[in-house]
């Protein structure tokens, strides 16, 4: 049931929540609402309406692409019903919501609060299954790679990306913004522990480009079957032309692993992870 047991609120009277949402995003065209097809946002939104009619639309941390997943995707909307708690927003959406898009976490912020400019650092995860034949349970969770990859090929050229550069050429065409310097403090490739097929692709940073992930992973598969060497990152720093890097990975491998906030909110429920709660204490920035 939710708790609205507070005093009844008059209609001026509004509150900003933040959402963590996890979602399973091969049935839609991305996050952000659009016209043409179903959205994260858009289911948000319907669901979110149904418990209060008046509230806002739903702004995200990230703009993610079609068939990108999301672990831990930040939101935030302003409700003109403060009298819910957490908890209650979470029980209240759960049903409303379809099966592959679940809130996680819910907490009152400040109006203020803005998630497209809250993250201190976002972080990304790519998989993928690097075996000659294909397997059901990772159809659409990760990336079919046929090829023998070299993986300290891969970790070695990865190296030059750590650090502060122009990512310039580390964008699609669909991107046209000036500023194009990014601080990367990671990309990681190991195997997992329980199958050998399987490698995972961390990549964590303060901001970035549209496809800068996935052509960072898809450069990073080219240099690991031998089509590209491991040099070729510096020298798109250097020329700021995309055609000196590899493929764009396809986006059903990638997932927005987390976003570090400035802050992560009030009242939150249910606990938020360990890992939340650390960097939340120590501030930690790049």
């Amino acid at each position: 049931m939710i708790n609205t047991s507070q005093e009844e609120v008059g209609p001026a009277q509004q509150q900003k929540i933040l959402l963590l949402v996890a979602y399973w995003g091969s049935a839609y065209c991305g996050m952000v609402r659009q016209e043409n097809g179903r959205t994260v946002a858009g289911e948000l939104e319907k669901a979110i309406a149904q418990v209060d009619p008046a509230a806002g639309r739903i702004y995200a941390s990230s703009r993610t692409d079609a068939g990108v997943h999301a672990n831990r995707q930040p939101v935030s909307f302003l409700t003109h019903k403060p009298g819910i708690n957490m908890r209650g927003w979470i029980l209240a959406l759960a049903p409303l919501l379809p099966p592959d898009i679940s809130i996680t976490y819910a907490a009152r912020v400040p109006e203020s609060f803005d998630p497209r400019r809250a993250p201190l650092w976002k972080r990304y995860e790519y998989q993928l299954l690097a075996e000659p034949v294909s397997h059901a349970h990772y159809h659409q969770r990760a990336w079919h790679v046929r090829y023998a990859l070299n993986l300290e090929r891969m970790q070695h050229a990865a190296q030059a990306l750590i650090g502060t550069h122009d990512f310039g050429a580390f964008r699609s065409s669909h991107d046209t913004r000036d500023e194009t310097i990014r601080t990367l403090s990671q990309v990681e490739i190991r195997r997992h522990s329980q199958n050998p097929q399987l490698i995972k692709i961390k990549v964590q940073g303060d901001r970035f480009m549209h496809n800068m992930v996935r052509i960072i992973c898809g450069s990073l598969v080219d240099i690991g079957r031998g089509k590209l060497e491991p040099e070729v990152f510096s020298r798109a720093f250097a020329s700021q032309d995309r055609r000196d890097l590899g493929m764009t990975a396809p986006a059903h491998g990638l997932y927005l692993d987390h976003v570090e906030l400035r802050e992560w909110g009030e009242e939150g429920w249910p606990r938020l992870p360990q890992e939340e709660t650390d960097s939340n204490q120590s501030k930690r920035e790049l």
